[in-house]
């Protein structure tokens, strides 16, 4: 059984203007998401600004977000890293706090080939007994890309790697991927323009930055896909486009973050490297805002 079917939202982690981890409107925004019908919390990703906490912040997040969701969705936490040592600690100490799955970045920097991206998620994946989601996205990870024949290879031979989040953008990649997997790979979106692509290649759902914005809108868009309503769903996706893009006109999480600020969700702080959105990015962002209605 799939992890979680529909639309997870990768969460921002709200910072306090001293920067640090804003707990209180944490839990408000976990609250908003399951209001919002969001069929899982993703925590301590690239939208939660993992690789900017400390190894105990990182830890303090997931358990807390593991405390406010109270089992009523599953959490799957981001517990990936460059050192295949690091990703093993990180993944046993996200069990130990109450994950329900995980989420295991390609390593990053290192640029590993095919063997040893098979052989860092294998070693961690069975560090641990939790369902491992694989993370794709060659943009952050130097061009390391996971290969179809890797990924159905990990997700036959490793029991508890069970799927994937593709944010290559390479439809046809994922065309392949799925022509090779025979039913063994859960596959989901890592890209918001392209939520029904993925579905109708037999995608479980979106891991969703978009839905911090607009969960319903985003958990209706799977919803209708699996009721058969292909074209309730697509109305949904192309509605959401311009929305979409304000969401990436800068680097992710930058925009998020501000639209996180303008929906009174957190002071929209982020933490260094990153900064704040350029004015005329703000501005097109809150445009797009309301005109989707969720502003």
């Amino acid at each position: 059984m799939a992890v979680f079917t529909g639309a997870g939202v990768a969460i921002t982690t709200p910072f306090k203007a001293d920067g640090s981890v804003d707990y209180e409107q944490f839990e408000k925004n976990i609250e908003f998401q399951i209001a919002g019908g969001t069929d899982a919390v993703i925590v301590c990703g690239t939208t939660g600004e993992a690789a900017t906490l400390t190894h105990e912040e990182h830890l303090d997040v997931i358990e807390a977000c593991v405390k406010y969701v109270k089992g009523r969705i599953p959490v799957v936490a981001g517990t990936g890293s460059n050192c295949t040592e690091t990703a093993i600690y990180l993944s046993q100490e996200a069990e130990k706090r109450g994950a329900d799955a995980l989420l295991v970045v390609t390593p990053y920097y290192n640029k590993a080939t095919q063997k040893g991206l098979k052989e860092h998620f294998t070693m961690v994946a069975e560090s641990v007994k939790l369902p491992i989601i694989l993370y794709n996205i060659p943009g952050r990870t130097g061009g390391v890309n996971i290969l179809p024949e890797t990924l159905v290879s990990l997700c036959k031979e490793v029991p508890n790697i069970v799927g994937v989040k593709d944010a290559t953008g390479n439809l046809s990649q994922v065309a392949k991927l799925m022509s090779l997997a025979e039913g063994s790979v859960d596959l989901y979106s890592g890209n918001d323009d392209q939520v029904l692509p993925i579905l109708s290649l037999g995608g479980k759902g979106v891991i969703s930055v978009l839905s911090n914005v607009a969960p319903k809108q985003t958990h209706d868009m799977c919803a209708k896909f699996f009721e058969g309503d292909v074209k309730g769903s697509m109305d949904i996706q192309l509605k959401a486009i311009p929305l979409i893009n304000a969401l990436f006109c800068e680097v992710n999480p930058i925009p998020v973050k501000k639209a996180d600020q303008l929906l009174g969700h957190g002071s929209g702080v982020l933490r260094r490297p990153l900064t704040e959105i350029e004015p005329e990015h703000g501005a097109l962002l809150e445009a797009e805002m309301k005109k989707f209605g969720v502003l």
